[in-house]
């Protein structure tokens, strides 16, 4: 079983009207700021290491210092609810999807409008992953489909279709050219970014596939699953190097598993993932255990 990650403890005497929350002692606090986006956060993800990026249903991308509480950018563009985000980390360009079909490009410190757009998909777009040495990204949809763009041109480069492929996620394999997509088919896919065809084919789950990620060497995908009352609502963890098969579940959430990541590993802990759940708790899990 995972456990909660934090129990916040809410006293009045705690909060103060400003927003922020007062630490009770050193480095046991948590600290709030006043909200960046008028409407449910959608997406988030990391652009350097004091920088994140958000998406929302207010149709906005915003960037903000994580430390201050700062907004450094809002990029306003989608004529729709932002559905994904992403970015190279310690670059300075951002990527948006929305439900209004498009994507798009925006860099930091540009003063107006986005810098790029990619249009192609016939549907909401659910899935934006870039290649490591930022020069390609790949955007999956419910359309179906996944794409494959030259960042700097805008240019389509190669399109492919498979049947009842309705993109939730999309991850680059560090340092090399696949691609993991998760699907609503309860299919995780590996591509060929250079060819843009389906290298593997992960064994079928129950339920449909809501996240993936990869760790970063590059040994192991982590996939999450939909699911009510403990019925799927798992993690699981796939072999990516040898035999690609299922190393190990994470159980214990209770409705839909809605995220999982690898979180980065210290000097002297234990390789450990976390997941987010529709049942309103996050749980960090030991990777090679399953355990607490």
């Amino acid at each position: 079983m995972g456990k909660l990650q934090s129990k916040i403890s809410f006293h009045a005497t705690k909060y103060r009207a400003d927003g922020s929350v007062e630490k009770p002692g050193p480095g046991r606090g948590i600290q709030q700021y006043d909200p960046v986006h008028a409407d449910a956060v959608t997406s988030v993800a990391a652009l350097k290491p004091d920088l994140c990026v958000s998406g929302g249903k207010d149709k906005s991308v915003v960037v903000c210092n994580w430390r201050s509480g700062a907004m450094l950018r809002r990029f306003i563009g989608h004529e729709h609810e932002v559905t994904k985000v992403t970015c190279a980390l310690d670059s300075n360009r951002v990527f948006s999807a929305s439900r209004d079909k498009t994507v798009m490009m925006w860099e930091l410190h540009r003063t107006s409008g986005p810098s790029q757009h990619f249009p192609g998909h016939d549907l909401v777009v659910t899935g934006l992953a870039v290649s490591p040495d930022a020069s390609q990204l790949c955007t999956g949809s419910r359309d179906n489909t996944v794409c494959k763009w030259d960042i700097e041109t805008g240019e389509r480069l190669c399109r492919a279709a498979a049947s009842r492929n309705l993109v939730t996620h999309l991850c680059w394999v560090p340092g090399e050219p696949y691609v993991i997509q998760t699907s609503e088919d309860k299919t995780i896919r590996m591509w060929d970014s250079r060819e843009l065809r389906v290298a593997h084919t992960f064994p079928g789950k129950q339920h449909i596939q809501t996240c993936c990620d990869v760790s970063q060497d590059g040994r192991y995908v982590l996939s999450s699953s939909s699911g009510f009352a403990g019925e799927g609502c798992e993690a699981t963890l796939w072999d990516l190097r040898q035999t690609r098969n299922q190393v190990r579940e994470y159980k214990g959430h209770f409705q839909t598993t809605a995220s999982c990541v690898f979180l980065p590993r210290g000097p002297a802990l234990a390789p450990s993932v976390a997941t987010s759940s529709y049942d309103s708790k996050v749980k960090v899990w030991d990777q090679d255990t399953g355990g607490r």
